[in-house]
């Protein structure tokens, strides 16, 4: 454990896209230190993986104005809001369409989770945000534009909110997760041919664990990192500098 584990203790927060990969390992990471903690995802929910979490589970789609609305509308307490909702959809992002599938998703969603709750962030006298920014937020990926181009708006939202929202005493950060073991990349551990070469250029050698992404989240989110805001944090075992 690397914080005290009540450094939470009394604060609610909101993670969409909680219920499954990386946002579910920050769900569990955040009540684990004490938060009351609302995970935000599309059914069907994995209940099982939160038995015993005292996690909430809540149906939000981010890409729907109503469906945030409707959502946030039930949360009377916000602490802390990590957006970490997301898609890829590799290869098929060259067709237009899905490209802005991807967009209204990844960027105009986390915009829309944001500033639908601004108000209670304020109210908490000095909440943070903690957007799910990309090593594709700092270079470009040919099968994943729709992804790349969110990402890297992503990271200039969250500099642009940082500047916005710092009059409210809300801080806005982001981490920029590397390789991190999900079911999602459980075809790229299990092939070597694949896996190797990321292996290779990761200088700390290993995939990185959502635990990984959840510690640097709840720094980010205590008050160590109170003169922190406007930060993109590389979270990829040295992928970015290899």
């Amino acid at each position: 454990m690397s914080f005290t584990p009540d450094i939470f203790k009394g604060k609610t927060a909101l993670v969409t896209g909680g219920t499954q990969g990386i946002g579910g390992g920050i769900a569990r990471q955040l009540a684990a230190l004490g938060a009351r903690v609302i995970a935000a995802g599309l059914p069907p929910f994995a209940t099982d993986e939160f038995a015993g979490t005292g996690i909430s589970l809540i149906e939000m789609n981010v890409a729907s104005e109503d469906s945030v609305r409707n959502a946030m509308a039930g949360i009377d307490q916000l602490d802390i809001v990590v957006n970490c909702a997301g898609i890829i959809k590799r290869g098929a992002e060259l067709e237009t369409e899905v490209f802005e599938q991807v967009i209204a998703v990844n960027l105009t969603g986390t915009m829309r989770v944001c500033a639908a709750a601004r108000e209670l962030l304020k109210k908490s006298g000095g909440g943070s945000i903690v957007n799910t920014a990309s090593m594709l937020s700092f270079f470009g990926g040919g099968l994943v534009p729709g992804y790349s181009a969110s990402k890297g708006g992503v990271a200039q939202l969250t500099k642009s909110l940082a500047i916005a929202y710092a009059g409210d005493g809300i801080r806005v950060n982001a981490v920029a997760p590397g390789w991190i073991a999900t079911p999602l990349t459980q075809a790229l551990q299990d092939d070597p041919a694949r896996a190797g070469p990321i292996l290779q250029r990761t200088p700390l050698n290993r995939w990185g664990t959502p635990e990984d992404i959840g510690n640097v989240v709840a720094f980010l989110c205590t008050p160590a990192a109170s003169f922190m805001t406007g930060a993109i944090v590389p979270v990829d075992g040295g992928y970015l500098i290899a």
